[in-house]
């Protein structure tokens, strides 16, 4: 496909113009070479020579190996070839490997030789035209072979800063989507206890309508609240998934620690959950900000389920460590019927297991040995 195709414009102004030069230096030769030894013969064998050498230097681009041997070739029977056969040299130098580059180059001084013999130059032994023949085809070799090696060098380079450059899109791109898929598993934990809250006091509305005024009012003040939080923190995950910086965004609330615990359980009893909290925790204020945010996100993680799975029987939470040491969570349920109050994405101890994981601790949950459910978290304190 390449030899069929036609060269663009620019490229067909180079050949014109090297073709020019070259034919310009093949005159300039044969101008030369007849002031000293004239002859008719001669005289109409060079220029017609030239004429097709020079006519050849245009397909050396699509095949230099062949080309610059029928130089080499034609340079034996005129010096007219000669311009034509060095720039064949030079061409298969910056385009072949040394080996092919070399033969040619022994070609073009082999040709040089016998034009010498057959028509030596005036004032010069063969010995010393054989030693210049020699330099200048070994200086072609070299200068083609440098330009070869710098024009691979540079291609090197750019092949290597376009590969980076993509490297660092992509690195850029999965950073990007581990940092939403982050914010987004934070988001699910925060809306799965914020819905299943809702759901509680909704079922408590639904089958107690005989409740006194003041209790309606109120619940009916907590879903309402709850309703305003909920729709702030989709907002929260929609921008996530918008890739809106969660920083941005106006109202941004700080993320939870492990003080927030008590405040926690205090929201889900007074949504009605009976909760047996223990707390036994030497020294909380040196947890680690990570530690104790991950802590914060199994309870809460426990106590939905809890709410979702088995709702109205106690819950039996049991927080203590020190530092040094580590920090256990142990979270039980007798458990319910199975059937969830609320529907779930069944994600949610799978995002948890990570989040823990990546703290470098550990989760177990399942069925406990007495019966119920159990989840058990064990997160690394440093002293």
């Amino acid at each position: 496909m390449e030899e069929i195709c036609s060269p663009p414009p620019h490229q067909r102004t180079a050949n014109v113009l090297a073709v020019g030069a070259i034919g310009t230096l093949s005159a300039l030769t044969i101008v030369g070479r007849h002031t000293s030894t004239p002859g008719v013969g001669w005289l109409v064998l060079d220029i017609v020579v030239g004429v097709v050498a020079c006519g050849l230097i245009p397909l050396l681009g699509r095949r230099p190996v062949p080309i610059a041997l029928v130089l080499a070739a034609l340079a034996m029977l005129s010096p007219a070839a000669t311009p034509p056969s060095t720039v064949g040299t030079l061409t298969v130098a910056q385009r072949r490997p040394l080996r092919v580059a070399a033969l040619v180059a022994l070609a073009g001084v082999a040709g040089h030789l016998v034009q010498e013999i057959v028509r030596p130059i005036n004032g010069l032994s063969l010995l010393w035209f054989a030693v210049l023949d020699l330099a200048v085809h070994a200086a072609l070799l070299g200068w083609g072979q440098w330009i070869q090696a710098r024009r691979a060098l540079v291609n090197s380079l750019r092949d290597r800063a376009l590969r980076a450059e993509a490297e660092q899109g992509r690195r850029v791109a999965e950073a990007r989507t581990l940092e939403r898929t982050k914010m987004a598993r934070e988001m699910h934990d925060v809306l799965a206890h914020r819905l299943s809250l809702l759901a509680t006091y909704a079922g408590a509305l639904e089958y107690r309508p005989d409740s006194s005024p003041e209790k309606l009012a109120k619940a009916a003040g907590v879903i309402r609240t709850g309703v305003h939080q909920a729709l702030d923190e989709l907002r929260e995950v929609i921008s996530v998934l918008r890739d809106t910086e969660i920083d941005e965004l106006p109202g941004g609330r700080p993320q939870p620690t492990f003080g927030d615990l008590r405040e926690l359980v205090a929201e889900s009893r007074d949504a009605g959950a009976e909760i047996r909290y223990d707390e036994t925790v030497a020294d909380p204020s040196s947890l680690p900000p990570a530690t104790g945010r991950t802590a914060y996100r199994v309870v809460q993680e426990g106590l939905t389920n809890a709410r979702k799975h088995a709702a109205g029987y106690p819950v039996t939470l049991v927080v203590q460590g020190r530092p040094g040491e580590s920090l256990q969570i142990e979270l039980t349920n007798p458990g319910g019927n199975g059937v969830p109050l609320t529907p779930g994405s069944g994600t949610g101890l799978v995002g948890l297991t990570e989040r823990v994981h990546l703290a470098g601790g550990t989760l177990d949950h399942g069925r406990a040995a007495g019966g119920g459910f159990r989840l058990h978290a064990s997160l690394p304190w440093p002293a």
